[in-house]
């Protein structure tokens, strides 16, 4: 089986990749401090991730390394891999879309042998990838079977992490905007400080959005967010702005609404409330595109051919050892830690 080093980095896509048939090692401190968390957390971590101390780090054997952060990739790998572990063949996962330009940032590892894989055709899109080789593997998602919407709230569900410190990057206008016309319920870490009903535990967050009448997903620009998938895969209709990859993933009438007029998007809601029936059409088209483009089988497959076509030896992914070298912050505060 292909073994896989990778870093914590956001809990949910973590729980999703170990679908993948491969074996993970995710690397942990005491601490547990991000992103050397491991198995942390109440998620139901299957016995293929496996977590190792980072100090012991060195005496493991690894086919490939995935870095879903630039920090890894920058720093750590230079602290905390030996010079055979970095020549492995690499790959940099990319999150989100540029924070600067949508059509002149150039990513960060342009001209290193490694692949790029990005989560939307939109993040492709966005970056300038010069000859680095890319390919794209969409989100894929799994809630419980026993998840299934009723619709029965006449409420709309926002699903935002830290809204009201994240501004309008995240959407915390449009939310305050759109709150003013439409029942909002805001839920996630720090929600109370707008008024939320705070964080629900992943394993239940797909059971309780269930009772909504729709999902409003207020962001602006970033990535494609797992609860907008995961909403789709227990049947909520999807409002939100047709920016980056919403406006391919969300088609209108058939599974939701998305415009770039918030006034346009009230009114959409406004009507989901009126018409529970036109929401259960709505429902039943978004639970059908969901598992035919965000289906966890296709995803898990996706990710198998990856890590063994990179492990296979393509020798236009295979990293140098002459990459960028960490800062002495960085290096002193990650080599402290391993010793």
């Amino acid at each position: 089986m292909t073994r896989v080093l990778t870093w914590h980095v956001h809990g949910n896509y973590l729980l999703y990749l170990s679908r993948a048939d491969v074996e993970l090692v995710v690397p942990y401190l005491e601490s547990r401090r991000h992103p050397y968390g491991g198995r942390v957390g109440t998620f139901p971590w299957p016995d293929n991730l496996v977590e190792v101390p980072v100090g012991d780090l060195r005496h493991e054997r690894f086919d490939v390394v995935l870095h879903q952060s630039l920090e890894t990739w920058r720093y750590d790998r230079q602290v905390v891999l030996t010079e055979a572990q970095r020549e492995v063949p690499q790959i940099v996962l990319e999150h989100d879309p540029p924070r600067r330009s949508p059509f002149d940032s150039r990513h960060p590892v342009v001209g290193e042998n490694v692949l790029l894989v990005h989560v939307t055709h939109f993040n492709e899109l966005a970056w300038d990838n010069g000859d680095t080789p890319t390919r794209v593997i969409e989100h894929g998602v799994e809630v419980p079977p026993e998840a299934r919407y009723t619709g029965e709230l006449e409420r709309g569900l926002v699903v935002v992490n830290n809204l009201a410190s994240r501004g309008r990057r995240l959407g915390l206008d449009v939310f305050l905007r759109a709150r003013e016309h439409v029942p909002l319920d805001l839920v996630g870490m720090g929600s109370e400080e707008l008024g939320g009903l705070g964080e629900i535990p992943p394993d239940e967050l797909p059971a309780f959005a269930a009772r909504y009448r729709f999902l409003f997903n207020p962001i602006r620009w970033t990535s494609l967010g797992l609860a907008v998938c995961e909403a789709m895969h227990v049947g909520l209709p999807v409002v939100g702005l047709a920016t980056t990859e919403m406006s391919r993933a969300i088609e209108n009438g058939v599974c939701g609404y998305v415009d770039t007029d918030v006034r346009a998007l009230v009114r959409r809601m406004r009507h989901l409330l009126a018409d529970p029936e036109h929401a259960q059409r709505l429902s039943a088209g978004a639970r059908l595109l969901a598992r035919e483009r965000y289906g966890i089988d296709r995803f898990a497959r996706s990710w198998t051919e990856t890590f063994e076509e990179v492990a296979a030896g393509d020798q236009r992914v295979r990293s140098r050892t002459a990459a960028s070298r960490p800062s002495d912050q960085r290096r002193a505060s990650v080599s402290k830690s391993v010793r």
